[in-house]
C-alpha cells in the first residue's frame, strides 16, 4: 500500500507520513517510459534534447532485441560483430534452434561491478565484447524513482527474493549496471585482516600482491571514490552523534559520489549520473571504444561447451529474449566466456550448463543484517537536533560507520554498524505488526524515524541450488555477533537523543527513552538484543551475497582458480562476488571490481594467446 501510486504517480497517504515521493529535484526531469526503446536516428530529438541526455551515455551501445529483428542485428553488424543464420556443428546449438548466432571475442554475462569491469577492460584492449544482461536498461531520464516500480523492475525477484525458509530477505540488482546501479554508494577497500586471511589461510597470493593493490587503486580512481561529506543526512548524523557521545570509534565512509551528493533515492537508480556505478564508468568505456554492446532483457540459459581430448572448453552462451512474437533463443559464440551475474545467479548458470564441481552453489555468505530504530520528533525550536527540515529518507545513504564490534584485531568476525535507506513500502514491511492503530502511529512518525543496522561478517554459509532455491541458516556465532551489534545500535540511538527506540522483533516493544530509568533502559536493551533471530521472529536482511563459486588453489574446495577460470571448463571465467573465499565483512563493491580487474587481465592473456594461434 505505501509504495503504490495512482495514475499521477501519487499516494494519498504520503502527505500524512511526511514523505515527498520521488526526489523533488528530478520530478521535472524529462522522462521516457521504460518500454519506449525506439531511438530516433538523429542526435537531437524533436524537443531539442540530446539522445545522450535522454538515453544516457550508453545509448549507442544498447541493443534491444525486442526491436524489429533486422534493425537490432544491423546495429550489431555496424559495431563490427559477425551475425549469421544458425549453422553450427555443435549438437547443443542445433538442438536449441536459435534465431541467429553472433560471434565475438568475449561474452560477459552480467553488467554489474564484476561484469562491467571485465567488459570495459577487454573492449579498451581492442577485443570485441558482448554483454548479456537479464535486467532492463534504465537511462537517467527513464528513472521514475518510485519505490514500488523500482523494486519491481530493477531488483532480482521484483525485490522479494528470499531464502527458502523466508528467514532472510535478499536484495540484489537486476538491471544494467547490476548492484552498482541500485546500491548505497559505500566504496570500502578490502580490509587488511581479510587480505591476510585470504592470502595466508586460503593461500591466494593474489591478494597480497602489488597487482591486487594496484587494482584497488585503479577501480577507486575510476569511480571517483572520496571520503568527504558536505551535508550529512538525518540517519548518519544520528549514528555519528551517538557514537561520539558514547566514545565509540566512528569514521566517514568513502563513496563513489561527490562530497555534495545528497540523495536518498540512489537505491532506485541515480538520477544525475553522479554515482559512478558501472553504467557511468566501465560500461561507458565499453561503448565508447567502439568494440562492445550491451543486450538488456536477455537471460543466459547456459554456457555452450565443446569437448576435445577429454577437456571441456567454453565456446559461448545460449540466451533467451522476448519479442512481440514470443520467446526466442540467440547464441553468442566467443573465444572466452565470463559469468558475472552475481552470487545468486552465477552458480545457477553454471549448474544449468552442466558443470559438476560439487562446490558450485555452496559457501554462500549473505552479510546478515538486523536493525533497530529511534524516533526523533520534530521541534519548532531553532536549536532542535536534528533540524526540523531533516528527513529519514534524504541525504547520502551511508556516510558514517562504526567498527566498534568488528573484532578486526582478533577473530576478524564481528559486525559493522551503518545506516540503511527505508522508503515507506520497505519501512512498513519491516516494522512489526501489532495492530492497525499501532501501525498507523508508526507510519505517522516515518519521516523522523531513523534506522541503524548491524551487519555481520558471517562464518556460517548457505547453498544455492537454483535462483529460487536458496538455503541459509545463521550459525550460533553469527547470531551472537548480531545480538552484540544490535545492543550497540540501541545504545547509539539513545545516546543521540532518541525519544523512543525499538527493534523489528515481532513483539514490537517500544521504550520511551527519556521517561525510562537507567535500570529500565539497561533491561530493555539487554532483553531486546538477546531475543532469538530465527523462525521469522525478526526480519533479517541481506544486500550482499558472496562466496557461492569461491576462488581457491584446489578444485576439491573451490570453483575457480586464482586467475578466475573454472577448474572444470577452459575459457570459462567467473568475475563477481561469488568468487570471494569467505564473507568480506564490509560493502563489497570495491573488492568485486578489484578482483574483476585482475580477472580481466587473466582473460586478456588467454585472448592474446588465441590471437597468436
Amino acid at each position: 500500500m505505501m509504495s503504490q501510486v495512482n495514475e499521477k504517480g501519487e499516494n494519498l497517504s504520503w502527505k500524512a507520513i511526511g514523505y515527498c515521493g520521488p526526489d523533488p529535484g528530478c520530478t521535472k526531469t524529462r522522462r521516457l517510459k521504460a518500454e519506449n526503446t525506439q531511438q530516433p536516428p538523429e542526435e537531437k530529438l524533436a524537443d531539442g534534447a540530446s539522445k545522450q541526455e535522454l538515453f544516457g551515455s550508453l545509448y549507442k551501445g544498447i541493443i534491444n532485441l525486442n526491436q524489429p529483428r533486422e534493425e537490432a542485428l544491423t546495429k550489431l553488424q555496424n559495431l563490427g560483430f559477425s551475425v549469421s543464420k544458425p549453422h553450427s556443428r555443435n549438437r547443443l546449438i542445433k538442438s536449441l534452434n536459435p534465431s541467429f548466432i553472433v560471434k565475438c571475442d568475449a561474452v560477459v554475462v552480467g553488467s554489474g561491478s564484476g561484469g562491467g569491469v571485465v567488459a570495459g577492460v577487454l573492449a579498451n584492449a581492442g577485443h570485441k565484447v558482448l554483454v548479456l544482461e537479464k535486467g532492463s536498461y534504465f537511462a537517467r531520464a527513464n528513472l521514475s524513482l518510485l519505490e514500488g516500480e523500482a523494486m519491481d523492475k530493477m531488483y532480482l525477484g521484483n525485490g522479494m527474493a528470499t531464502t527458502d525458509n523466508l528467514d532472510v530477505l535478499l536484495l540484489a540488482g537486476s538491471t544494467v549496471g547490476g548492484g552498482s546501479t541500485i546500491n548505497w554508494s559505500a566504496s570500502i577497500r578490502t580490509p587488511p585482516h581479510v587480505i591476510r586471511e585470504w592470502s595466508e589461510k586460503h593461500e591466494l597470493k593474489l591478494f597480497e600482491s602489488k597487482i591486487y593493490h594496484r587494482a584497488l587503486d585503479v577501480v577507486c580512481q575510476k569511480m571517483g571514490v572520496q571520503s568527504e561529506v558536505e551535508h550529512e543526512g538525518f540517519n548518519n548524523m544520528i549514528l555519528r552523534k551517538g557514537c561520539e557521545n558514547l566514545g565509540y570509534p566512528v569514521e566517514t565512509v568513502p563513496r563513489n559520489t561527490p562530497s555534495d551528493h545528497y540523495c536518498g533515492w540512489c537505491c532506485f537508480g541515480c538520477k544525475d549520473g553522479r554515482k559512478k556505478g558501472t553504467s557511468e564508468t566501465w560500461l561507458v568505456d565499453l561503448v565508447q571504444s567502439g568494440n562492445g554492446a550491451i543486450l538488456p532483457a536477455c537471460e543466459a540459459l547456459r554456457v555452450v561447451t565443446d569437448e576435445s581430448n577429454g577437456k571441456k572448453r567454453a565456446i559461448g552462451v545460449a540466451f533467451a529474449f522476448y519479442t512481440p512474437f514470443g520467446r526466442e533463443i540467440g547464441i553468442i559464440e566467443s573465444d572466452v566466456t565470463v559469468a558475472a551475474s552475481g552470487a545468486i545467479c552465477t552458480p545457477a548458470l553454471l549448474k544449468r550448463s552442466g558443470l559438476k564441481n560439487p562446490n558450485i552453489g555452496k559457501n554462500l555468505h549473505v552479510h546478515p543484517v538486523v536493525m533497530a530504530w529511534g524516533y526523533f520528533p520534530d521541534s519548532p525550536s531553532p536549536d532542535a537536533w536534528p533540524a526540523a527540515e531533516k528527513r529519514s529518507y534524504e541525504g547520502g545513504i551511508i556516510t558514517a560507520m562504526t567498527r566498534v564490534e568488528s573484532n578486526s584485531e582478533t577473530s576478524g568476525y564481528g559486525t559493522i554498524i551503518q545506516t540503511p535507506i527505508l522508503h515507506p513500502g520497505l519501512f512498513s514491511i519491516l516494522m512489526p505488526w501489532i495492530s492497525g492503530t499501532d501501525m498507523k502511529n508508526r507510519m505517522v512518525k516515518f519521516s523522523r524515524t531513523t534506522h541503524i543496522f548491524a551487519l555481520a561478517r558471517d562464518k556460517g554459509s548457505g547453498k544455492i541450488t537454483s535462483e529460487t532455491n536458496i538455503s541459509y541458516k545463521l550459525e550460533d556465532s553469527d547470531q551472537e555477533n548480531l545480538r552484540k551489534g544490535l545492543e550497540k545500535v540501541m545504545r547509539i540511538l539513545a545516546a543521540a537523543g532518541a525519544e523512543e527506540i525499538g527493534t523489528q522483533h515481532s513483539t514490537g516493544r517500544v521504550l520511551k527513552v527519556k521517561q525510562a530509568s537507567e535500570e529500565e533502559f539497561e533491561r530493555f536493551v539487554k532483553e531486546e538484543s538477546s531475543r532469538p533471530l530465527q523462525k521469522l521472529s525478526a526480519p533479517i536482511g541481506s544486500a550482499h551475497q558472496m562466496g557461492s563459486c569461491r576462488m581457491g588453489v584446489d578444485p576439491k574446495s573451490s570453483v575457480v582458480n586464482p586467475k578466475g577460470e573454472t577448474w572444470e571448463v577452459e575459457g570459462l571465467f567467473v568475475a563477481d562476488s561469488s568468487v570471494f573465499p569467505t564473507a568480506l565483512g564490509v560493502n563489497p563493491m570495491v573488492t568485486i571490481q578489484a578482483i574483476a580487474y585482475c580477472t580481466a587481465h587473466s582473460v586478456l592473456e588467454v585472448l592474446g594467446l588465441k590471437k597468436m594461434m
